[in-house]
């Protein structure tokens, strides 16, 4: 089963919540209506350079891992977020062939302290989680977005502290964007979409990434 079908499931499940369904088709709306998509890095634009803690608490700077070769920047929501998962479950299995090309996998949350430590434990992470402090790098790259009404209503009814978790009120969150960096820390290809309940195939980036490291 492909990681879009284990997500597919995951969202006719929930999505028969008619409050649930609601807050999720406003989000999706709400960014396809607004613009969002064009405000995202496209390929061939050099990625921010960043500096962010991991969930050990080890700062970590894009360009210190640039110099080891291509790096693979995805963003997820938190460990809360079922789909988010499902998807890091699938990059710990990819792993090994990210690191056979030569390249480093990271994966950025705005979740902080214990809450990304948590990310990266349950999966068994072998990849850095890094905490996007106040969504800067998220920002940055355009993929963050406010929750509407709906969607952060539906949050804090099931008791979920977005502010403590992230360590402030903005009630940021990203789409689940991921970036291929080549050495010069330029992106090489990207997926970008904004609908949460889909993501990457592990196997499209690992395509991404032999194209890119591929001799000539």
């Amino acid at each position: 089963m492909s990681l879009q079908d284990k997500l597919d499931a995951e969202r006719a499940g929930r999505l028969v919540i008619e409050a649930g369904r609601a807050a999720y088709e406003e989000t999706v709306d709400t960014l396809s209506r607004n613009g969002f998509m064009s405000g995202i890095l496209t390929e061939g634009v050099r990625f921010p350079d960043f500096m962010l803690p991991n969930s050990e608490g080890r700062l970590v700077s894009l360009s210190g891992l640039l110099a080891r070769g291509p790096v693979i920047v995805q963003f997820f929501r938190g460990e809360w977020c079922p789909y988010c998962r499902l998807m890091l479950d699938a990059l710990v299995i990819a792993l090994p062939d990210i690191e056979a090309l030569g390249a480093t996998l990271i994966a950025l949350t705005p979740d902080t302290g214990l809450a990304a430590h948590h990310a990266k434990i349950n999966h068994s992470a072998a990849f850095d989680v890094l905490s996007d402090i106040d969504s800067g790098v998220g920002l940055a790259a355009g993929v963050v977005f406010r929750l509407p009404p709906l969607y952060k209503a539906g949050l804090i009814t099931v008791g979920l502290d977005i502010p403590g978790r992230h360590g402030n009120n903005a009630w940021f969150l990203p789409i689940p964007a991921v970036f291929l960096l080549d050495r010069d820390g330029r992106v090489a290809w990207r997926y970008a979409k904004v609908d949460f309940t889909y993501r990457a195939e592990p196997e499209r980036i690992l395509a991404a990434l032999r194209n890119m490291t591929a001799p000539g």
